[in-house]
This record gives structure tokens, C-alpha cells and sequence, in this order.
């Protein structure tokens, strides 16, 4: 007789279980853990090592549908262990939590990826304490793009700071890794950004053709392949900095969709957001966050 496929399954962390048929979580858990004492499983229940989906839930009676999926943490560490991956929490309070977040990971959801996400990674994060609580994005970062992120935790905190960013925000500061030896040590750039039916970015200088972009850059080192910039935004459009290094002759390393040839000189793009500095949206306190320039930036620009 063919052995019953299990609806459930183990890592080093948890028990994962799929709910096939309602029940109320309690019970539910004595079959999931059978092995395990009733007054053990009830502790394990009552330290917040269950999750729903992405919520941890301590009520014995809840009622579980169809289709959820509820992991068992083998202990309260394994719940920091799963956090967060690819993502740094610089600063929380009840209204804002800052973030540093790696290269390679998306700030939000794509068709092809909705799950290993800045957003989807912070609403779990969230969830844990209280699963009403919720994360609002406020602005975002590439993919390939590093450094660091704001979020709201209310609707309300994610559309002031957005109604009124241009007011709120002081300072945006990139470091840019870019390909040549910038001869100008000091640099303004302005054009009109359009976008193209595939989603390119490209400038004009005809006034009013597209969105106005102004960016204002510094040079601090180089050799003769590659120059460090500190690249500061007095506008915020997609794409800008990337554009605009493109215009200037020297593209950003590793962006091939805007003009470069060294795709693989550091193994990411070369752009890193390291300063963040803005007045608090309940308190007005001026804030300022800082992550530090990616090493290999500072290493292929001596």
C-alpha cells in the first residue's frame, strides 16, 4: 500500500502545515504535533511560536480555513532568524521605520516575484507583534540599488510624507560608482525625463518634454576606469541618476540598461542611497540616517 503523502513539512526552524479542512487551531496543533504532550504544545502556542500565514496568533479557538498555512517555530529564536533577509532596521517607532536594504532585493512586489520583497518582508515583520499592523511604501529603491528606505506605518503617515516630500526631505545623498575618470569636480545636471513604451528612461532638453530632473554630483576619488561620485537629488524621478550619468558620459557600473560596459566589475550596480535626512512626520524633529558606501565602491575607485 503507497505510503499517505503528508501535508505538512520540516526545516531546521519549523513544522510548516497546510490547513486542508477547518478546524480550530488548538486541535489542530495536537494532530500536527502529535508526539509532543498536550501541556507542551500548548506552550509553544502560548510563546508565540505559531504563525498564520504571516502572522503570529497565541488564541487556542482560532478558527482556521482552507488553504492558510500555519508554521510552527521550533523555539522564539527561530522568529529573529526568519525575519529579515537582505534588509537592516536602522530606525522604528509607532509612525516610521527606516531601513537599509541590500542590493539585489526588491522594494516591492513584480509580477514574477511577490514574496522576497523590502515591503513583504517588513508587513511579516510587523504582523509578528500585532496582526492589524501594517507598512505602507513610501518612496523606492531599484532592485540593484542599496542603501536606504521609508517606510509609513499608517496610511495616513505614508501620504503626508508623500503630499509634502519636497518640504519634508532635506537631504538625499547617493554614492554612484561610475565608469571613467570624471575630470569635473563638481557637476549640474537638469533635463526633462521621458519614458519609452519599454520602460526606459531617456532625457530631453526641450522645456516641459517629460518630467523635470535635477541632479547635482561631486567628485571624491578615482582612477582611470572608475570614479566615486556623491550624488545628491533635488527632484526624485525614476531612473534620474542612472540617466543622467549616462549623459554625462560616465554611466553607472554594472547598468547595462543605461550604457555600461562593466557589468561585472563589482558584481551589482554601483549606486548606494547613504544619506536619508527629512523631518519626522508627527514630531517635525529633523532626522538623519546614514548606511556606508558599499566597500568595493571605495576599493575599484582608488
Amino acid at each position: 500500500m503507497p505510503k499517505k503523502k503528508s501535508n505538512y513539512r520540516k526545516d531546521a526552524n519549523s513544522i510548516i502545515v497546510r490547513v486542508k479542512e477547518p478546524d480550530e487551531l488548538l486541535s489542530f496543533l495536537f494532530k500536527a504535533m502529535p508526539t509532543r504532550s498536550r501541556n507542551s504544545v500548548k506552550s509553544i502556542l502560548g510563546r508565540g511560536q505559531v504563525m498564520i500565514d504571516d502572522a503570529i496568533e497565541k488564541q487556542f479557538n482560532y478558527k482556521l480555513k482552507p488553504g492558510q498555512t500555519v508554521t510552527i517555530l521550533k523555539n522564539k529564536a527561530a522568529i529573529k532568524q526568519d525575519a529579515l533577509i537582505g534588509v537592516q532596521i536602522l530606525y522604528e517607532d509607532d509612525d516610521i521605520l527606516v531601513i537599509n536594504k541590500e542590493a539585489g532585493l526588491l522594494s516591492i512586489a513584480t509580477e514574477k516575484e511577490k514574496r522576497h520583497t523590502a515591503l513583504h518582508q517588513l508587513m511579516k515583520y510587523v504582523k509578528r507583534e500585532n496582526p492589524d499592523n501594517r507598512i505602507f511604501i513610501v518612496h523606492r529603491l531599484d532592485k540593484d540599488t542599496s542603501g536606504i528606505m521609508l517606510f509609513a506605518k499608517s496610511n495616513d503617515v505614508k501620504r503626508k510624507l508623500q503630499d509634502n516630500w519636497k518640504t519634508m526631505v532635506k537631504e538625499r545623498t547617493y554614492a554612484a560608482l561610475v565608469e571613467g575618470k570624471v575630470s569635473k569636480k563638481e557637476g549640474y545636471i537638469t533635463s526633462w525625463l521621458r519614458e519609452t513604451k519599454t520602460h526606459i528612461m531617456y532625457s530631453s532638453q526641450t522645456p516641459n518634454d517629460g518630467l523635470l530632473a535635477k541632479t547635482r554630483y561631486k567628485f571624491i576619488q578615482g582612477n582611470a576606469d572608475f570614479s566615486l561620485l556623491e550624488v545628491n537629488l533635488e527632484t526624485g524621478r525614476k531612473n534620474q541618476i542612472r540617466v543622467h550619468m549616462q549623459d554625462l558620459g560616465h554611466p553607472v557600473v554594472g547598468d547595462k540598461k543605461y550604457g555600461s560596459k562593466e557589468r561585472n566589475a563589482i558584481g551589482r550596480l554601483g549606486l548606494h542611497a547613504k544619506v536619508l535626512a527629512f523631518h519626522h512626520p508627527a514630531t517635525n524633529k529633523l532626522m538623519t540616517f546614514k548606511a556606508d558606501v558599499p566597500a568595493s565602491f571605495i576599493k575599484k575607485s582608488k
